[in-house]
């Protein structure tokens, strides 16, 4: 369908379209061509050339396009505007109802053929599994957008975002090592070739710093953050610019740049607040409670966390609402709130595994075992730490297996098991030693900035 070159499909329109208006094939033909001619063209035997496709479509009252492939006037331009009307959907009242929408215009997309539409249908959909959490179903959807955009021969730079999809879908699975692969090898495919588009690279680079600091490479997160605040002046989506900045604030908090890490999330704040992107605002709400959490502020931590919580839940994003919880019950936990701290945890525990949110589940499990500890019950205490130790491992994530590591094995030693001790606290130091070298290869290639 859509096939321009497809005389069969043509002559089968043409005939419908002169039945529907009761016209007989001399009033369809006349004066410039012979009731001969149009037989022939509707039994498919003959291709028509532009000159005859337009004096058919005035004839027929359709636009010359419709005629010659099918898609109403104006589908493309459309679907466009509609597909934007969905993406606000999913920023404003969430991913359930944008779903919905995104499904009817996949559908649209496929039955005329129009690859560019359904790849952001497409890509869409992954967008809202990933915010319900349904992480393999989000990773289809980017992988069906990116083949999509590659079978339609669109260049690399456009089938970025999919590529990034994807490499969302494994973080937040706890695949940290293949997330870095897939955005590290993009960045490098882009800058060698010479691919030098700013929104490309901007949205890998800051999409990398997550990963980054979840494996204890703070050095390359923070060449990454540098990179991306350099290509930032030159990028087009200021929805881009306010992730890029929220990104950049963990590797400003990681060098103890407080001040310039709230800084940098005011203007990501201030950008989703103009552009009225819902769930980015809570991500910058929850990201600001955190760097007031570091820097002792707990009250302004708390309410900051509650805001985001409330936001999330409201749109239904199961999966962040989940994280931050658990960084909510640090909060809670470090007020003298210990009750509803492990409350909190134990109620989002459920939506958190190996395979979906691994990083925070590890979290979870990890505060609870000093919760555990603090009530003198070190049984319950190390079962919690055991558990937290075995995702942060299968995650690959030395950022915070070396405290894990010292925990358990203050645990061991408190209870008089020095020999299983010593293998925790050796543990943690071998994930120490050289952050950011021990599971990444080579530094992707550079823009040229």
């Amino acid at each position: 369908m859509g096939d321009r070159d497809d005389r069969n499909a043509v002559g089968r329109r043409v005939q419908r379209l002169r039945a529907e208006r009761g016209m007989t094939q001399r009033q369809l033909a006349e004066p410039a061509y012979t009731p001969a001619y149009i037989s022939t063209l509707e039994a498919g035997r003959v291709r028509p050339s532009d000159e005859a496709l337009r004096h058919l479509a005035e004839r027929l009252g359709v636009g010359y396009e419709e005629l010659a492939t099918g898609r109403p006037a104006h589908l493309a331009t459309d679907l466009r505007l509609r597909l934007t009307g969905a993406q606000r959907t999913l920023a404003t009242e969430g991913a359930e109802q944008a779903a919905g929408q995104y499904t009817e215009l996949l559908a649209e997309a496929e039955t005329y053929d129009l690859a560019e539409e359904r790849a952001a249908a497409l890509l869409g959909l992954g967008e809202c599994a990933v915010e319900t959490g349904e992480l393999a179903s989000g990773r289809q959807y980017f992988e069906r957008a990116e083949q999509c955009l590659a079978d339609a021969g669109a260049p690399l730079p456009a089938r970025v975002p999919a590529l990034r999809g994807r490499a969302l879908s494994h973080y937040l699975a706890g695949e940290l090592r293949y997330a870095v692969y897939l955005l590290e090898s993009t960045l490098d495919e882009l800058n060698r070739g010479g691919l030098h588009d700013p929104d490309a690279l901007l949205l890998l680079y800051a999409s990398a710093i997550g990963p980054y600091m979840d494996m204890g490479a703070h050095a390359r997160a923070a060449q990454a953050a540098e990179l991306a605040l350099s290509l930032a002046p030159s990028a087009g989506d200021p929805a881009l610019v306010a992730r890029m900045h929220r990104s950049v604030a963990r590797t400003l908090l990681a060098e103890g740049r407080l001040a310039d890490a709230d800084a940098s999330l005011a203007k990501a704040a201030e950008l989703y607040r103009t552009l009225q992107l819902r769930t980015e605002l809570a991500n910058c709400h929850w990201m600001r409670g955190y760097v007031c959490a570091q820097n002792g502020e707990l009250p302004r931590a708390e309410e900051e966390m509650r805001e985001a919580l409330g936001m999330l839940s409201a749109t239904r994003a199961a999966l962040y609402s989940s994280q931050v919880a658990v960084e909510l019950a640090d909060v809670l936990h470090r007020r003298g709130k210990s009750e509803e701290a492990a409350e909190l945890l134990h109620g989002v525990l459920h939506d958190l595994s190996s395979e979906r949110g691994a990083v925070h589940a590890a979290g979870a499990h990890r505060l609870l075992g000093i919760i555990a500890e603090d009530a003198r019950d070190t049984e319950t205490a190390e079962e919690h730490y055991v558990r937290a130790l075995s995702l942060l491992e299968r995650a690959g994530a030395a950022g915070d297996l070396a405290d894990l590591c010292r925990l358990l094995g203050d645990l061991l030693r408190r209870t008089g098991r020095v020999e299983a001790a010593l293998d925790a606290y050796r543990t943690g130091l071998g994930h120490r030693t050289a952050p950011g070298t021990t599971t990444l290869g080579p530094a992707p290639a550079q823009p040229p900035l």
